[in-house]
């Protein structure tokens, strides 16, 4: 299955200025997948997992020397290291914190190794391991698959390039506008977990796909019991549940169906955003740039990480989703703004944590809001989304008006087109405006 990531991980294979990789995002994202799909690239490959090989703890029990833990892991696996040869590839790595700490040490001495690390709950072990390496350590985010990457999991990828190619002034012709809503909405109802766009790129089994979806959500309520230490696992469901129900919405804790105290839900809260399961998208005033540096912390929406658990979490109707002749079907409610905001996620940059911003009107009684908002040559450009082919423009126009900028998008169901100085983007070419940046 191509990722984009791939790309990034060759880039790495080849720089001259190669730090160690630490790959970082939620579980079943196919941080481990990638990673041996890279180490085919070279002639030795060494995979440690450090849950299921607890006996390699010890080997970074003592001394943190690169070149004793190379000699070691070399004869424990029977895979030569060799400079520019080998991929050592520590999973699991959350497993064994001493290892984590080793990481700084093989930048410093040994450079000419290929060291990657990943792991399904890292991001709770790095907090506890403030100077694991400051500037010796590379970062990459990963995501579910993109569309643009479900596109090429179901080899389409000559639509993809015509996909590429359009935009207001040069838009799609209405066959590959159609073909593409079509693949649109398969991928709103399962989403772009990798495993699941396995199953339906092999067998196009609805069933299976979504009993798959059943075992990955069950599968992460499990892992809640892992954080037990952190927060209570009940909180933690609860709060996964209330994520999908105030999708769109500004997130507020006492919508919650809890009997839990405020600040025990923002704890759970805040630990789903750490495991990568849950973004925050906050309000910013956006007047200038970065928008970061403008946010409410306060006011936030959340939006789950992959739209298919989203949609299988809600009961979304497979059938009538499938076989609706009009697709505005699959955008009622808030799921088009979900997609484009995960969309916005994955194609943001991959070394940094995506951060992701919306807009409201300050003044008391005002509805105004823009949906999503991007930084683009320096300038704010507001993205509304609608959910169909109707709707008028007034949030956007507002703000376009208060804060003097030129230009927006609205994605929607339209083929490309234009009103004015607002451009038209479809809701399956998000990928077309952020790549730009």
């Amino acid at each position: 299955m191509i990722r984009s990531v791939t790309a990034n991980l060759l880039n790495w294979k080849n720089s001259s200025s190669r730090k160690v990789m630490l790959l970082r995002g939620a579980r079943q994202v196919g941080k481990t997948y990638s990673v041996r799909e890279l180490g085919k690239t070279f002639t030795f490959f060494l995979e440690a997992n450090f849950e299921k090989d607890r006996e390699i703890h010890q080997f970074f029990s003592g001394s943190l020397d690169p070149n004793m833990i190379c000699q070691k892991i070399s004869a424990y696996y029977s895979i030569p290291i060799i400079p520019g040869k080998t991929l050592i590839f520590f999973d699991e790595i959350q497993a064994c914190p001493e290892a984590i700490s080793s990481l700084r040490f093989f930048y410093e001495n040994v450079p000419d190794i290929h060291v990657i690390a990943a792991g399904s709950l890292l991001e709770f072990a790095l907090e506890n391991i403030p100077s694991y390496g400051v500037g010796r350590i590379q970062h990459l985010f990963m995501y579910p698959l993109s569309f643009d990457e479900f596109l090429l999991a179901n080899n389409e990828k000559g639509l993809l390039g015509e996909k590429g190619q359009a935009s207001p002034t040069t838009p799609l012709e209405k066959p590959f506008h159609d073909k593409l809503l079509d693949y649109l909405k398969i991928y709103y109802l399962f989403g772009g977990m990798p495993e699941v766009v396995s199953e339906y790129v092999t067998t196009k089994n609805i069933l299976n796909c979504q009993k798959i979806l059943d075992n990955l959500i069950e599968s992460l309520k499990d892992d809640f019991a892992k954080y037990r230490k952190r927060s209570l696992v009940q909180r933690l469901r609860e709060v996964f549940l209330s994520i999908t129900v105030q999708a769109g919405s500004k997130f507020m804790f006492s919508n919650i169906d809890s009997d839990s105290r405020h600040g025990s839900l923002k704890e759970a809260l805040d630990i789903l955003v750490q495991a990568g399961l849950a973004f925050k998208v906050f309000h910013s005033s956006s007047r200038g740039i970065p928008l970061g540096a403008q946010v409410k912390h306060k006011r936030f929406k959340v939006i789950l990480f992959d739209i298919g658990m989203h949609q299988r979490i809600l009961g979304a109707d497979a059938s009538g989703i499938l076989t609706a002749n009009n697709v505005e079907m699959i955008n009622k409610g808030s799921v088009a703004e979900l997609f484009t905001g995960l969309e916005i996620i994955k194609y943001s940059p991959s070394d940094l944590r995506a951060e992701i911003y919306y807009w409201h009107r300050e003044k008391r009684g005002s509805t105004a809001e823009v949906d999503y908002l991007v930084q683009k040559n320096g300038a704010i450009i507001p993205v509304e989304v609608k959910a169909g082919t109707r709707g008028k423009m007034q949030s956007m126009r507002i703000f376009m008006e208060e804060r003097k900028l030129e230009s927006g998008i609205r994605i929607s169901l339209e083929p490309f087109s234009s009103y004015g100085n607002i451009d038209v983007v479809p809701l399956y070419a998000i990928s077309n405006i952020i790549k730009e940046r």
